[in-house]
């Protein structure tokens, strides 16, 4: 019988290659504070950086911000969470099965370490959005207010094509079908305090589907997963993924 996994990853997958996390005690933000390249706090307000309002305020400061994590992002290299989840959508789909890959982060990590389909449900930072008319374009350059958007032409509307605070993810539907037949949900690397995918845990438990975390430290919503693991993700991923393979040979020999 063909097996379908669906697997949420978060910020804490991508960590270990180098790149930041929104929350927790080495975050981009600490209490309400901004750190930047440099590692120094600046007064710099969530709402000014990551919202609609904040860019129609002060758009160049959110370029400028949008185009330092578009640099940091350049040098990062896929960990073995990465290069794990990757061989599993193989094993998967060599056996008759599928993994949904969906994913908070706006890097595109998944995608450079071999993973065939990735949902970015809070959108790419590789991409660019035209505020203005809505055209999105694969885009990695420095972001400014003085470029004009190649569709419609005005200027002072380019924006990173990400899911801000106030901001609907995008292929949500498709995320709820794909949750609701899932016959695993996994939880990879995620705070479990971000709406709406803080979310799936519980609709995936009213379904009867088994639920697993894998995170360094407890989510937010740990008490609702039947199984969980703690640790470094380029750790304890690669080890779920194995035991995953190893159950799937097993019960292929049985047959």
């Amino acid at each position: 019988m063909s097996e379908h996994i669906f697997v949420l990853t978060g910020a804490g997958v991508s960590a270990e290659s180098g790149l930041g996390t929104f929350r927790g005690d080495d975050g981009l933000w600490v209490s309400g504070r901004f750190l930047d390249e440099n590692g120094l706090q600046r007064e710099i307000r969530l709402e000014e950086l990551a919202t609609p309002e904040g860019f129609r305020a002060n758009p160049a400061r959110v370029c400028a911000f949008y185009t330092a994590r578009r640099a940091n992002m350049v040098g990062a290299e896929p960990n073995a969470a990465h290069a794990a989840l990757a061989r599993l959508s193989r094993e998967l789909a060599a056996r008759g099965g599928r993994l949904t890959l969906v994913t908070q982060n706006i890097d595109t990590l998944h995608e450079a370490a071999g993973s065939p389909e990735v949902i970015h449900m809070h959108g790419r930072i590789d991409r660019t959005l035209c505020a203005h008319c809505g055209h999105e374009h694969d885009d990695s350059g420095a972001l400014s207010v003085d470029r004009p958007c190649p569709s419609c032409g005005k200027s002072g509307g380019l924006r990173p094509a990400v899911v801000w605070f106030g901001e609907m993810p995008v292929q949500m539907d498709l995320i709820q079908t794909r949750l609701v037949t899932a016959d695993r949900f996994v939880a990879i690397g995620t705070s479990g305090s971000v709406y709406p995918a803080n979310t799936f845990v519980a609709m995936a438990a009213r379904g009867k589907i088994p639920c697993t975390e894998i995170n360094l430290d407890r989510s937010d919503n740990a008490a609702l997963f039947s199984e969980r693991h703690y640790g470094p993700a380029s750790v304890e991923v690669p080890a779920w993924v194995d035991r995953v393979i190893a159950g799937m040979d097993h019960r292929a020999a049985a047959r």
